[in-house]
């Protein structure tokens, strides 16, 4: 009941602006109370060392701290609280560690470098993706030789099923139309061609219709929309292509949400869906009745892995999150971290912890500042109470760049009433952070993922948990040792039930 008054109050300080929750947290034994019931959860915590049959790795694109931090508040105060002292799904991960995002050739990195890291486990060059840092960017030729493998073809080679779920375009940039010229005289192959080359990919979900379909070809969401024509040069349609492969299977393909909710996880093999010509929509534009939630497609695409009996490796992006802050639209940002979170707490609700290590984390942060002295409970999307010195306000998110600058008769503006997130410095688009970004992990060998490391480290770590790529010495002694423990059980269960009834034997002569 006290807990209960306390957030009822929290509620009514919120929404009479006041300054403070001030029931419970003016007492130290509030305090107190919640640090003693946090040290013996950490006292108790025990290690698991089972291996990871699944992992599920939850990127949130340019999901720096920052954003961890007002995502947080923002969740909370969607839910008509003060925000500040939510504690989102993430928040419960036990382990925590840093993982250092810069690329061999630049202190802030972009999305390929980082995806090269944490999935092939080496870092690259800035704009390069699954290529060593040996490769020159934009030199095509230079690839041959230089390529390296993602954990995905490592679990798949295993016998594991895998799986990729995106709020972009699957395909994240392009088509053959955007390759240079040079490009494909040297024979590189675009991204969209790769997608259904490369591993076997047994789950497909984002955007991106228009990167597979020949040039011109009408869209069937949006037939009157020229920018959701086909874009493909080389008259391919990578659709069709796909389902030819997969007619040995059960494959489906669709485009709309009535068609993903008729797909059948228990007797789908195979599963593509494009919800929309390029990205997804933003949370908050979304459709429901026309594209799924990430929640939705997380959880379709953990029905249809989880079939497999080895196990399955499932990577869910929030690509949306950096594009959010690119825009200094720190709104469109924030709600697909949340969105995002909420779809971690789905998948922990489908998976078992003993066997399946999930991960969150980020590929980079942005130039995302938090700052002013807003009172508790100020809306994590307004303004400092504090003004400039030019005697204007302020946002308590700001940018470090992007095009959230304004400059209008040698001023900042008056936004008290429509804005954006401000910026320092005036960009067409915001820039990527380059601070450490977190990672935190929970189930099998989810202790490995503690400390400061380098970026390309959480590969490693993720394949030795789920016994997959090179590093595998571990499983055979960890199989052997098991397997010795289990013959060796059986007969010492039989001589302890022999003793047993001799003890009781003894016991009821002495007794009689």
């Amino acid at each position: 009941m006290r807990t209960q008054a306390a957030a009822f109050l929290c509620r009514v300080a919120r929404e009479t602006k006041l300054v403070l929750c001030v029931v419970e947290e003016k007492n130290p034994e509030f305090w107190r109370a919640q640090a003693q019931t946090t040290l013996k959860s950490a006292l108790s915590r025990k290690l698991n060392t089972n291996v990871a049959k699944n992992i599920v790795l939850f990127l949130g694109d340019g999901m720096g701290i920052t954003t961890i931090t007002a995502a947080r508040i923002l969740k909370g105060q969607l839910e008509n609280q003060t925000g500040e002292e939510t504690v989102m799904t993430m928040d419960t991960f036990p382990y925590v560690g840093l993982a250092k995002v810069y690329s061999v050739d630049f202190q802030i990195p972009d999305s390929a470098a980082t995806a090269t890291a944490y999935l092939c486990g080496v870092k690259t060059n800035l704009n390069m993706v699954g290529l060593s840092a040996a490769a020159q960017n934009g030199v095509c030729r230079t690839q041959k030789g230089n390529e390296v493998t993602s954990i995905l073809k490592w679990a798949k080679d295993a016998g594991k099923s895998v799986g990729v779920v995106t709020t972009t375009r699957v395909q994240h940039w392009y088509s053959d139309a955007d390759m240079p010229a040079s490009a494909k005289r040297d024979g590189c192959t675009d991204i969209a061609a790769q997608l259904i080359n490369n591993t076997d990919i047994d789950v497909v979900i984002g955007g991106g219709r228009k990167y597979m379909t020949p040039k011109g070809t009408v869209d069937p969401e949006y037939p009157l929309d020229r920018s959701s024509l086909g874009k493909r040069q080389d008259n391919r349609n990578l659709i069709d292509e796909w389902i030819s492969m997969k007619k040995e299977k059960v494959a489906h393909y669709v485009w709309n949400k009535k068609e993903f909710d008729a797909v059948d996880p228990e007797t789908t093999d195979y599963l593509m869906a494009l919800f929309e010509p390029g990205d997804m929509r933003y949370e908050v534009e979304r459709d429901p009745l026309m594209d799924p939630s990430i929640i939705e497609t997380t959880e379709k695409a953990i029905r249809i892995l989880q079939k497999n009996p080895k196990g399955f490796f499932l990577l869910v992006e929030g690509g949306r999150i950096d594009q959010g802050h690119h825009a200094s639209r720190a709104s469109m940002a924030l709600h697909e971290a949340v969105a995002l979170d909420n779809a971690v707490a789905r998948s922990l609700q489908l998976t078992n912890e003993d066997e399946t290590l999930t991960i969150v984390t980020a590929d980079h942060s942005h130039s995302l500042s938090f700052n002013g002295y807003p009172f508790r409970g100020n809306s994590i999307l307004g303004k400092s109470p504090l003004y400039g010195q030019d005697l204007l306000p302020y946002t308590t998110l700001m940018y470090g760049n992007g095009p959230g600058h304004k400059i209008i008769d040698n001023k900042r503006p008056d936004i008290r009433s429509d804005y954006i997130q401000q910026a320092a410095v005036p960009l067409d688009s915001e820039t990527h952070g380059g601070e450490d970004v977190a990672v935190l992990a929970r189930g099998p060998m989810a202790h490995l993922f503690q400390g400061v490391n380098e970026q390309s480290y959480l590969a490693h770590a993720m394949a030795y948990a789920a016994c997959v790529g090179a590093n595998q010495q571990h499983c055979v002694a960890t199989t052997s040792y098991r397997l010795a423990e289990s013959r060796s059980s059986a007969p010492h269960s039989s001589l302890t039930s022999v003793l047993s009834v001799l003890l009781g034997s003894i016991m009821a002569l002495f007794l009689y």
